[in-house]
C-alpha cells in the first residue's frame, strides 16, 4: 500500500484531486496534503510518502524551487506535476526533475488516474528491483562462506586451480602479500555427549556453534575462518589469516588463542577438545601443507596422558611410535578364543593388551584410531568366519561404532579402552545369537563333559561360552534333566570316583587327591568328610575291618 502527498496551495484542487483519485484501486492507503512547499518537505521528512503531486505555483517555495529540492535530497520519490500554466520553464524543470507526469489544470478523473497509474507501476517496479536486489544479497551473504569453505577444502586437498578462480581470491586474502596463513584442525573428543545434551542431535547446530566461538575468540588477533571437516565430523578446520608477523608470532599467538578458545568451549559449552597448530606459511596455496602439519600434531598428542582439552603445535608434537601388538596384533589369540566358543577368553586377551598398553608412557590419538578401525575390522572378519550374517555387522558403514549403537566419544585412555570392550561385547553378542540359531544344544553334552572330565576345574561360565547360553538357563535346565545343580553333580561324580579309587590300596591319598582335581590332599579329605561324613582314611580302614 502507498502513501501519495498532494502540496498545493488551492484547496479546491486538493479536494478535487482526493474526489476523483481511484485510491483503492491504485492501492493507495492514506492521502496527505500540504498547503506550500516548505510544509510539504517537513511531511516528506517525517512521513514515509511514496510519491507527491506538486502545484508548480505557490506561495513562498515555489514547485520548481521545490522539485530541485527533491532532486538533491529525495532522488527516488517519485513526483507528479500540476500547473494551471503551460509554460517552458515550468516544463524544463519538471524534465531535469524526472517527474513522473505533467497534468494541466482543470484536471479530470482520466488525465489524474492515467498519471498516478503510471506512477503506481513505476512504485511496484521498483519495488520488484529491490526486492530481488536484497534476494541476491541474501544469497550471496548465505553462499559466502560455502564459498570460501570450498575454496579452502580444494586448497588443502591440492584441486586449486589460481588461475581458474583468480577473481574470488580476494575472498580470503589471497591477494595481499602481506597476510600470513596457519591451518589448525580441532577435535570434539566428546562431541557425542555434549550432541544429546545440549544440542538435540543436531550436528550442523553444534558446528555452527563451534565455529563462531572459534571465530569470535581468534579475532583479538586474527581472522579466523572456520568450517566442519567433510572427512571426520568431530573435527573443525580453522584457518587462521594474521597481517604482516613473523613466522615465530604467529606459531605463539596461535598457540595462546586456541588455549583460550578450547578453554571457553569445556566451560561454556562443556566440549572437551584437542587442537593441532600447522606450520605458519605466507601463500594460501601452503595451507595444505600447514593442514597436514596441523593433523600431524593432533595425532601425535598422547592419549594415555590426555586430562583435558589440549593444543599441540609442530614443535611440541611427539614423534610416533608403531601401534603396539598389544592390541590389534594377537589375530590368532583372538580367532582361537572366538572359534571355541571362549568368550570370557577373548575378553581376557582384550584386557591383557591394553593394560599392557596403559602401562607404557606413549599412546598417540592417531595410533588409538588406527587400533580401533584395525580392532573392527578383525572382529568383522572373524564374524563372517563364524557364519554372522552380513546385514548384522558393519561391513561398508563409515561410523561403524554407530552401527552397534556405540558413541566414537573417547577423551582419555581408559574411555579408549571401555570403547574396545564394548565393541567386542557386540561381536560377541552377535556370534553368541548365531552360533545359538546354528548349534543344535543338547543339556546331556554338559553331563556327559563332566563324566568324562570330572578332574577339571569345571566352571558354568565355560558352558555359557561355549554355546551361547545364559549361567541361569543352563543351570536350570541341567537341574530340570537330571535332578540336581551342576556343582553338586560334579560333586557326585568326584566322591564315587574318591570311593572307587580308594579301594585300591596301592594309591596313596595324596594321589588320589590330584587325581580328582583337587588342590591338596587336606581339601580333598574336607570335602569327602562333609560329603560321607567321614575321613578318605577312615573309610579305607572301615573297608579292611569289614
Amino acid at each position: 500500500m502507498y502513501r501519495v502527498l498532494i502540496i498545493d496551495d488551492e484547496e479546491p484542487l486538493r479536494e478535487a484531486i482526493r474526489i476523483l483519485g481511484d485510491w483503492k484501486g491504485l492501492g493507495v492507503s492514506e492521502v496527505l496534503e500540504a498547503t506550500d512547499g516548505k510544509r510539504g518537505l517537513e511531511l516528506i521528512a517525517r512521513q514515509s510518502i511514496d510519491l507527491v503531486m506538486v502545484d508548480m505555483k505557490m506561495p513562498g517555495m515555489s514547485g520548481a524551487e521545490l522539485l530541485q529540492v527533491l532532486e538533491q535530497d529525495y532522488p527516488d520519490l517519485p513526483a507528479i506535476v500540476i500547473s494551471g500554466y503551460n509554460d517552458f520553464e515550468y516544463t524544463r524543470q519538471a524534465i531535469r526533475s524526472k517527474v513522473v507526469d505533467y497534468l494541466l489544470k482543470p484536471i479530470n478523473r482520466h488525465d489524474l488516474n492515467a498519471a498516478l497509474r503510471k506512477a503506481v507501476d513505476l512504485l511496484e517496479a521498483r519495488r520488484v528491483r529491490e526486492s530481488e536486489f536484497i534476494n541476491r544479497n541474501i544469497t550471496l551473504n548465505m553462499s559466502l562462506p560455502k564459498l570460501k569453505e570450498k575454496m579452502y577444502l580444494s586448497i588443502i586437498d591440492r584441486s586449486f586451480r589460481s588461475q581458474t578462480n583468480e577473481a574470488f581470491l580476494p575472498l580470503i586474502g589471497a591477494d595481499d602479500p602481506d597476510n600470513r596463513f596457519a591451518a589448525v584442525v580441532l577435535r570434539m573428543m566428546n562431541m557425542e555427549k555434549v550432541l544429546q545434551a545440549r544440542f538435540h542431535s543436531d550436528v550442523d547446530l553444534l558446528h555452527f556453534a563451534v565455529a563462531n566461538m572459534l571465530n569470535e575468540i581468534a579475532g583479538e588477533y586474527f581472522q579466523a575462518f572456520s568450517f566442519a571437516s567433510p572427512k571426520q565430523d568431530r573435527e573443525l578446520i580453522v584457518i587462521l589469516t594474521m597481517k604482516g608477523a613473523y613466522r615465530e608470532d604467529i606459531a605463539y599467538r596461535s598457540l595462546h588463542q586456541m588455549n583460550k578458545s578450547l578453554a571457553a568451549l569445556q566451560d561454556l559449552l562443556g566440549i572437551v577438545a584437542v587442537a593441532g597448530i600447522g606450520t605458519p606459511c605466507t601463500s594460501i596455496m601452503q595451507i595444505a601443507s600447514s593442514y597436514e602439519t596441523a593433523k600431524a600434531a593432533i595425532n601425535g598428542i598422547n592419549l594415555i596422558a590426555l586430562k583435558g582439552y589440549f593444543v599441540a603445535n609442530t614443535a611440541q608434537r611427539t614423534a610416533q611410535t608403531q601401534e603396539s601388538p598389544s592390541i590389534a596384533g594377537r589375530v590368532q589369540l583372538f580367532r582361537a578364543a572366538l572359534e571355541a566358543g571362549n568368550s570370557a577368553g577373548a575378553r581376557s586377551i582384550l584386557s591383557d593388551g591394553l593394560k599392557k598398553v596403559g602401562a607404557g608412557e606413549q599412546f598417540n590419538i592417531g595410533e588409538a584410531d588406527q587400533a580401533l578401525a584395525r580392532f573392527i575390522i578383525l572382529l568383522n572378519d572373524l564374524s563372517l568366519e563364524l557364519g554372522v550374517p552380513r546385514e548384522k555387522l558393519p561391513l561398508m558403514e563409515e561410523r561403524p561404532l554407530r552401527f552397534m549403537g556405540l558413541s566414537d566419544d573417547y577423551a582419555n585412555y581408559e574411555q579408549f579402552s571401555k570403547l574396545l570392550e564394548d565393541a567386542l561385547h557386540f561381536y560377541l553378542e552377535q556370534i553368541r545369537l548365531t552360533q545359538s540359531a546354528n548349534r543344535p544344544f543338547e543339556i546331556g553334552d554338559i553331563k556327559a563333559y563332566i563324566d568324562n572330565r570330572y578332574y577339571e576345574d569345571i566352571k558354568i561360565s565355560m558352558f555359557a561360552d561355549k554355546y551361547f547360553l545364559s549361567r541361569e538357563y543352563i543351570m536350570k535346565l541341567f537341574k530340570q534333566q537330571f535332578g540336581c545343580g551342576i556343582h553338586e553333580y560334579v560333586q557326585r561324580i568326584r566322591m564315587d570316583k574318591a570311593k572307587e579309587l580308594l579301594d585300591d590300596p596301592s594309591l596313596k591319598i595324596q594321589d588320589i587327591s590330584e587325581m580328582l582335581g583337587y588342590k591338596d590332599k587336606n581339601y580333598f579329605s574336607k570335602a569327602f568328610r562333609n560329603y560321607f561324613s567321614i575321613s578318605p582314611t577312615e573309610y579305607r580302614n572301615a573297608d579292611k575291618e569289614g
